[in-house]
């Protein structure tokens, strides 16, 4: 694997011929003072890494579905240490969710899907933290705060 060349902006715009040689030989970091650095890759290492990653989510996925229960929450509670804290019945709905997410982002080259259900779990689990909170957002309400608004509405 080649490492990520790093240029600034102003080397893209005097020398754009040049900065597409490194790209050609591995993805470069243009350093902007004024915004993100922007990334520049070729696309057909996109549509390879991408085919990689929907090849890498079914299996993955294929792998914990063969997979005894809590062989797949042991796989996974080592890469999340969080998990711990979650109640023993939540944890089938954690992989069921994990996997889910893996392979709709796979398909779509869209992680934002997976990273948003592994940040969702990890606050479920912080909460479990905190039995006070836990108690507090398990117990039923005891009044009626009105109709809840519809989305549109404010």
């Amino acid at each position: 694997m080649v490492a990520t060349r790093e240029v600034q902006w102003s080397e893209l715009q005097r020398d754009p011929k040049s900065v597409a040689a490194l790209a050609d030989s591995g993805d470069v970091r243009v350093r902007r003072r004024d915004g993100a650095a922007l990334l520049l890759t070729r696309e057909d290492r996109i549509v390879a890494a991408g085919e990689g990653a929907v090849a890498a989510a079914r299996a993955l996925r294929n792998a914990l579905a063969h997979l005894p229960h809590e062989v797949a929450v042991e796989v996974l509670t080592d890469e999340f240490p969080w998990l711990r804290l979650l109640p023993e019945a939540d944890l089938p709905q954690f992989v069921a969710d994990f996997v889910t997410a893996a392979r709709i982002s796979a398909d779509l080259g869209e992680w934002s899907v997976l990273a948003q259900t592994i940040r969702e779990w990890r606050a479920t689990a912080a909460i479990y933290t905190d039995p006070g909170l836990v108690r507090e957002l398990s117990e039923p309400l005891s009044e009626d705060h009105g109709p809840v608004p519809g989305p549109t509405e404010a």
